[in-house]
């Protein structure tokens, strides 16, 4: 990674996360100084203490430099305590902001965003790297907090005693510069490597988790384990690769100490046989380069932590990046309160260069119900997507009453619809909180009408907690019939003026089927409803219905005046007869 690369990435995390705690992370730095200025002192403080205790018998000076020492390791215990409480508070903090910015951004953006990058990946982004993040700069700050701040004071420590003897135990460091940075760059493109893989492994593990019962019927436990397995071994790899890398600079800098050492040793121990030094000196030079030793390898190995930290933060940066293309115009017009007529006229729309809708062109009445039918594939959820904008057509227009849907405010426009679907998605939370969603403004009695009507409160006896059971992971402590009840509850405490039902009861059996299409029925009375069904007889009773073939509307009228017509509808009509009265002969 280029310098100035890796100077964006910087400015870039203190401007959006660390700056609103700059004062608490000055303060935690000011104590790392002070933490680290102390060893300078304690090595300063060796000479005296060989000198004139030890050697010249300075009883007074026992006490003073007794003293100085116990209140420098009374200083460091107190420094360090506090400034690792306030970092760790900056640094969680700044983490949390993160994730919470991350997740608000990446459910802002568009579906065909989520289409083409799975969740695991993106859970890696909103977890992983955010916690590398996270630890890598607070790393990287205690480094340059408190290690360079050691180094400098002991270095100057060692230049005060002799500052030839200094310049001969830093003899190595020149050959250590290329080196360092060939490990850096390695350190990056592992770290990339490593964070890819750790969002792969993640992806492999929702997989698994939300196909655990496929798994099991087709005996895949030793299949899934085994991609799984292959992703973990290449992880670890590239994990151990990066780890090399990091420990590759603080390794060459135990080379270069040695031989310095060694050439002061040999350089210095003549000084002082020949009278040149006293052994306080060579004793204060001695400890204040010892205790340069770990800092300086710790400073080592921060650039390899920045590495691995900007390989994450040039992730993170990727999603922060990307934009939603699906957005409310300026002034977009407000949605209207009443049941509102729904037209498409020649609308166009391709997934990729698949043609799926090809010119289709209907009309919903306001406060009526229109069937959507046709064959899989004949573009009818594709007409849900557009009249909601999560997807915009290529031609042609979706209009709400006389208003263009992308003329619409989008929030206004998604808050006209209630949507009941043949999975019905509900969260691992309890029944209560899954109808609700959030809302404070529901009194007992309007979420008990809402109950009964939705014939949710047949079951509810049943549950050990009522209304405030856990419906379990994507609701499966319920049955399908239940959690359709319980979709369609929601539906009716969202009173919206337009319901768009797909498949919401193809998924059932008799009984439940009869109970939600009642509560559908319900549902519907006074909104404009568009259904989609595979089953003719569940719609038949529909105002109108839409017949739908390769992205195209083929025909339009009641069950009745479709059949006279014949065509396609009435061959799916008898085809499902004919399939029914095989089924009761069986």
């Amino acid at each position: 990674m280029s310098k100035s690369a890796s100077t964006e990435a910087f400015r870039w995390l203190w401007r959006s996360y660390l700056h609103p705690h700059r004062w608490v992370i000055a303060l935690a730095v000011i104590m790392m100084a002070i933490e680290g200025g102390m060893l300078g002192l304690l090595s300063y403080l060796i000479q005296p203490m060989f000198d004139r205790v030890f050697i010249g018998g300075d009883s007074g000076a026992l006490w003073v430099v007794g003293l100085v020492i116990m209140g420098i390791f009374l200083t460091r215990a107190v420094t360090s305590a506090g400034q690792r409480i306030l970092l760790q508070s900056a640094s969680q903090r700044a983490a949390a902001g993160m994730r919470s910015d991350l997740l608000s951004h990446l459910m802002q953006l568009d579906s065909a965003f989520h289409q083409i990058n799975p969740p695991g990946q993106l859970i890696e982004r909103l977890q992983g790297d955010v916690t590398v993040v996270s630890s890598s700069w607070s790393a990287i700050l205690v480094g340059l907090g408190r290690d360079a701040v050691t180094v400098l004071v002991l270095f100057s420590v060692a230049l005060s005693v002799d500052w030839r003897w200094t310049l001969i135990a830093l003899v190595g460091t020149p050959f250590l510069i290329m080196p360092a940075l060939l490990a850096q760059a390695y350190v990056r493109r592992r770290s990339v490597t490593a964070r890819d893989l750790a969002g792969r492994m993640a992806t492999r593990l929702d997989e698994v988790f939300h196909g655990i019962n496929p798994i099991k019927l087709n005996a895949l436990e030793r299949y899934q384990s085994d991609r799984y397995d292959t992703l973990a071994d290449a992880r670890v790899g590239a994990e151990v690769k990066a780890v090399a890398g990091q420990a590759a600079v603080p390794a060459m800098i135990d080379v270069m100490t040695g031989v310095g050492f060694l050439a002061v040793m040999i350089f210095g121990g003549g000084e002082i046989i020949a009278g040149n030094k006293t052994v306080g000196e060579f004793m204060s030079f001695f400890t204040a380069m010892a205790l340069v030793f770990d800092p300086l390898r710790r400073l080592g190995q921060t650039s390899g932590q920045w590495q691995v930290a900007t390989a994450s933060i040039d992730r993170l940066r990727s999603i922060f990046d990307e934009r939603p293309s699906l957005l409310s115009p300026p002034n977009g017009a407000p949605a209207p309160a009443h049941a509102p007529q729904i037209t498409l006229r020649d609308v166009a729309l391709n997934y990729g260069d698949l043609p799926v809708l090809r010119g289709a062109s209907f009309t919903a009445v306001a406060g009526r119900t229109t069937a959507l039918v046709g064959a899989s594939g004949a573009g009818k959820s594709t007409v849900f997507n557009v009249l909601t904008r999560l997807v915009d057509t290529a031609d042609g227009q979706v209009m709400i009453d006389d208003v263009a849907v992308d003329q619409m405010d989008l929030a206004a426009l998604r808050g006209l619809f209630s949507v009941v679907t043949q999975d019905a998605a509900l969260f691992d939370e309890t029944l209560r909180d899954n109808i609700l969603l959030g809302r404070t403004d529901i009194t007992d009695a309007r979420l008990n009408a809402v109950l009964d009507a939705a014939h949710v409160t047949d079951f509810l006896p049943q549950l050990p907690n009522g209304l405030d059971s856990p419906a379990g992971p994507r609701g499966s402590n319920l049955s399908g019939g239940q959690r359709q009840r319980v979709a369609i509850a929601r539906a009716l405490l969202r009173d919206t003026p337009i319901l768009l039902l797909d498949e919401a009861t193809s998924a059932l059996d008799t009984k439940s089927e009869a109970l939600v299409q009642e509560a559908l029925e319900k549902l519907s009375v006074g909104r404009t409803t568009l259904v989609i069904a595979h089953r003719l007889s569940t719609v038949r009773n529909a105002d109108s219905i839409v017949v739908m073939d390769h992205g195209r509307v083929v025909d339009q009228g009641t069950h009745d005046a479709l059949l006279e017509r014949g065509g396609i509808y009435a061959d799916l009509y008898a085809m499902q007869f004919k399939s029914k009265e095989g089924d009761s002969h069986d």
